[in-house]
């Protein structure tokens, strides 16, 4: 696939390879505007970047354009792609620029080339009577995008403020083949069905009120499933040798101050006055864990202490970042700070390390991991950082775990490695993180004593390993579509009755169940078992029991396993020495 270059050099890629991936998106939006300008003259363009799914264009309308426009402006790129129109790449100045769209009455475009006061020779590409201001790359001639999808529209706010004027943003989606093109879109209609947000409402795991915009609430087998995560967490954190604390939701202003959140961290966080007092609802848990720790005097002989908390916290997200349980306002962080020597630095990390992958094995999640270096607001000393950064190297190096340089998206106090996991449909979610600390025992003027006698500076590790417990759950609802695994599921067991006549014997099971352990349901209603068995497979409902005549002489049940039907019958008490062994 040929590729042309902002200058001018025409390279080859193959659509596999991100810039060529990239320029072939890049070029599809490119087609996109040129259909909508055709067939709607009036209407101005403003932005149409590739994206990490396929590439979108922000216009601005004289009309409500709506789902139904999407067809004609395909049908009308479908025209472009033919006419084989080639791409190519030349440069204006900066005068001429801005007159060619005044003339054309491109005000969004006008406003992108003043912005650009120290570029006084701008690139562009045409394409037919198409003109676009762009570095491009761009594939060298439209025939090369053979299938294409427009897959949605949504509004978005000419760049990204709230107090800009609303836009329409069109999202597609283009690849070399309608092979690759029907694959996606297959694989995009399972995404659809397994949105949490659907899911979530029709298992009866969560919902999301008009009354508290970010804010989930749980319900009943939703806290099930966040219980069952707390309490695993909490075995595997005692056996660590974590304690757990809980600090208080909300701290003064000169708390704040002291940790640095209240300078590089303002506009995320809720603030209200006590006795005339600026107090803060906590966005992170860390420097109620550093009170804790300066409570009294501590000797090299403790370190490390590790103090796990489930800390509940806030930060202040727009309206339109909010998505299900994946971008809230309140959440509750899995948190741990680790206090110790600069010594144990190397085997701190390692041993969070080896907790993380125990912890995303389980779920069956594979990941990569990201090492984030100093960003631009930060704090601390360039030697300070240097020294964190190189800890984190060197305990990755000593794991033997690859990993990438993310430069400049480290916290505003320290590196971090971050733990990207992939899910059943491929996606990656960021989630584990462990973040390398020198600034805020400074701060806090935290210290122990050392094997010298003298007062020393501990070091911190901050760490997540689900993250948000509430992310957490949204990501696992989508990776396993809603059928949890034995464990994990909210109702383990469903008990059929084919008839009234056998809810007691189904009772008496339930109970039998339920001595063991066993989470499980009587499905009571006077309606026919098959229909109870379909709803039963809606709530993805792990096991179905079915009892009538003979199962209550023989003293069984009828087993139905979710995916796999109809098992045959078995006893009552080979039935859960089966799910205990499952369990394990």
């Amino acid at each position: 696939m040929k590729v042309s270059m902002k200058d001018g050099t025409v390279k080859d890629y193959k659509f596999e390879e991100e810039e060529g991936k990239k320029a072939f998106w890049h070029t599809a939006s490119h087609i996109l505007a040129q259909a909508v300008k055709r067939l709607y003259p009036n209407a101005k363009c403003a932005i149409g970047p590739a994206i990490k799914d396929g590439f979108y264009y922000d216009f601005d309308f004289d009309f409500e354009f709506t789902a139904e426009h999407l067809e004609e402006v395909e049908k009308e790129m479908k025209k472009i792609v033919k006419e084989n129109l080639q791409l190519k790449h030349f440069e204006m100045s900066r005068e001429e620029a801005i007159k060619l769209m005044a003339d054309k009455e491109e005000p969004y475009k006008l406003e992108l080339i003043h912005d650009l006061p120290d570029e006084e020779v701008l690139g562009f590409y045409e394409q037919g009577e198409y003109l676009e201001m762009c570095a491009g790359p761009h594939v060298t001639n439209t025939n090369l995008i053979k299938a294409f999808s427009l897959t949605s529209i949504a509004g978005a706010y000419w760049r990204g403020s709230e107090k800009n004027k609303m836009l329409t943003r069109i999202y597609g989606v283009a690849f070399p083949t309608h092979k690759q093109l029907e694959e996606y879109l297959q694989w995009r209609e399972e995404i659809k069905q397994r949105d949490h947000r659907r899911l979530g409402k029709e298992l009866g795991l969560f919902t999301m009120m008009d009354e508290g915009p970010g804010f989930p609430f749980f319900l009943p087998k939703g806290m099930i499933l966040k219980n069952l995560l707390i309490d695993y967490w909490r075995k595997l954190h005692v056996r660590e040798g974590y304690e757990e604390i809980s600090t208080p939701i909300m701290l003064n202003r000169e708390l704040w101050e002291t940790s640095g959140h209240w300078d590089h961290y303002r506009e995320n966080m809720y603030t209200t006055v006590i006795d005339e007092m600026d107090f803060a609802i906590k966005p992170m848990n860390c420097p109620g864990a550093m009170l804790v720790y300066n409570m009294q005097p501590h000797s090299y002989r403790e370190l490390p202490i590790r103090m796990a908390e489930l800390g509940l916290v806030h930060r202040h997200e727009k309206s339109g970042v909010l998505h299900g349980l994946m971008r809230v306002r309140s959440f509750t962080q899995d948190d741990a700070h680790i206090f110790m020597t600069q010594e144990q630095i190397s085997d701190e990390i390692m041993n969070v390390i080896s907790l993380i992958d125990e912890v995303y094995s389980k779920f069956g999640f594979k990941y990569h991991i990201e090492l984030s270096t100093r960003p631009e607001d930060s704090m601390g000393s360039e030697e300070d950082w240097e020294l964190a950064t190189d800890a984190l190297k060197k305990a990755l190096d000593s794991c033997g775990i690859d990993y990438v340089i993310n430069e400049g998206d480290g916290a505003f106090y320290g590196p971090k490695i971050d733990f990207h996991l992939e899910d059943s449909m491929g996606r990656t979610w960021q989630c584990g993180t462990i973040q390398l600390d020198f600034q805020l025992p400074l701060r806090f003027e935290s210290e122990y004593i050392g094997a010298d006698g003298e007062k020393h500076r501990p070091i911190m590790i901050h760490r997540v390993v689900l993250g948000s417990i509430e992310r957490f759950i949204g990501i696992l609802i989508e990776h396993f579509a809603g059928k949890f695994p034995l464990w994990l599921a909210p109702v383990q067991i469903k008990i059929l009755p084919i008839s009234d006549r056998f809810i007691d014997y189904a009772t008496e099971i339930m109970d039998e169940f339920k001595k063991h352990g066993f989470r499980c349901e009587v499905d009571t209603r006077s309606e026919k078992v098959g229909y109870k068995i379909r709803e039963a497979q809606l709530e993805k409902i792990p096991y179905m029991l079915i009892v009538g005549q003979k199962e209550l002489e023989s003293r069984e049940v009828s087993v139905r396993k979710r995916d796999e039907g109809d098992k045959g019958s078995i006893g009552v008490t080979e039935f859960i020495d089966m799910l205990k062994k499952e369990m394990e």
